[in-house]
């Protein structure tokens, strides 16, 4: 079985405008935030770009924090936004990066110097499960058809995803094909710069199937784009319980992507401890509930030293398993 999940603590529950130390009380009392400048490291429609815009959603609705912004830094497969918060960390106090588990198999695998400790450890929010996608026109309606497509001719079954190669959802692929006794770096994998773009090539034919956080499948598949043929989730899940799980159909593999902020390397403690406690307020509020249940999110939160021990333990497990499979 390949199996990768959150950890220990995470499945157990499962700015340019700079923040103002001084912010008003609300009703209940809490402490608000004037300000998040959300730093999303790829393109839009992607699961950072979600994530980002969901938790500023949420907060801001909830009243936690006062207005929120949003900037899409693409490029070196996430490296680049990294870059810049760590070159520019003193102007950029009231930002917060959205990232998941690429920060680690992009540092395993060099494809940028820095890892999560160059930066400042905010807190683990949420899991979301991989998913397979394929078109609406397709004639593929399971993982029997998609491996059976692939096993006749490889070359015009090609897989797409939101990262670059032996990235996350390639990483996803080669479990797929492992556990279902393939080569698992046989399959042809396209990387495309986020998720908008990779779900762009599936509608368009250019792949056959689609490797997705199931967020972004789900919105693909109310939209009446594409069909969920497989969930790397050990049951089905309620946001779209017409999704069959991999495991349900003879492939043994269980995957979710965590995700979660960091700030800027020397971010001072008393504003990072008003980010993680209106993280920490937020999952109490229906307005985040609100979000998470439409994406379909598995609720985690690691704050502070346990996200620093989550993290750790992530780069042991998913080390460990890019060696089985010939990533490393």
């Amino acid at each position: 079985m390949s199996t990768l999940k959150l950890g220990r603590r995470a499945l157990m529950g499962a700015a340019v405008a700079a923040m103002s130390l001084g912010a008003p009380a609300f009703s209940d009392g809490h402490q608000a935030v004037e300000s998040i400048h959300f730093l999303i490291p790829g393109g839009a429609g992607g699961g950072w770009d979600g994530t980002a815009r969901g938790t500023g959603e949420a907060l801001t609705a909830a009243g936690l924090v006062g207005t929120a912004s949003y900037e899409n830094m693409s490029g070196g497969g996430g490296g680049k936004a990294i870059g810049y918060l760590i070159e520019n960390a003193d102007s950029n106090h009231g930002t917060l990066m959205v990232n998941s588990t690429p920060i680690v198999i992009r540092s395993l695998t060099g494809v940028f110097p820095h890892n999560f400790r160059d930066l400042t450890l905010v807190a683990g929010t949420i899991g979301d499960y991989a998913a397979i996608v394929v078109g609406k026109d397709s004639p593929i309606n399971n993982m029997e058809d998609l491996l059976a497509a692939y096993d006749s001719d490889p070359s015009a079954t090609a897989f797409g995803g939101g990262s670059v190669p032996g990235g996350l959802d390639h990483l996803v692929v080669a479990m797929v094909m492992e556990t279902s006794g393939r080569d698992p770096l046989s399959a042809k994998y396209i990387p495309y710069d986020a998720g908008g773009k990779a779900m762009a090539a599936l509608l368009s034919g250019e792949i056959a199937a689609l490797s997705t956080g199931f967020g972004e499948a789900v919105d693909l598949a109310n939209a009446g784009e594409a069909k969920i043929v497989g969930v790397a989730a050990p049951e089905r899940l309620d946001t779209f319980p017409d999704a069959p799980t991999l495991k349900e159909q003879g492939i043994d593999t269980e995957f979710a992507n965590w995700r979660g902020f960091f700030g800027a390397p020397g971010l001072p403690a008393e504003q990072v401890a008003i980010y993680q406690d209106a993280i920490a307020k937020m999952y109490d509020t229906p307005e985040w509930e609100a979000v998470r249940s439409r994406n379909g999110w598995v609720n985690i939160h690691n704050s502070g030293d346990d996200f620093k021990a989550f993290l750790e333990e992530q780069e042991q497990i998913i080390g460990d398993l890019m060696k089985k499979l010939g990533f490393l």
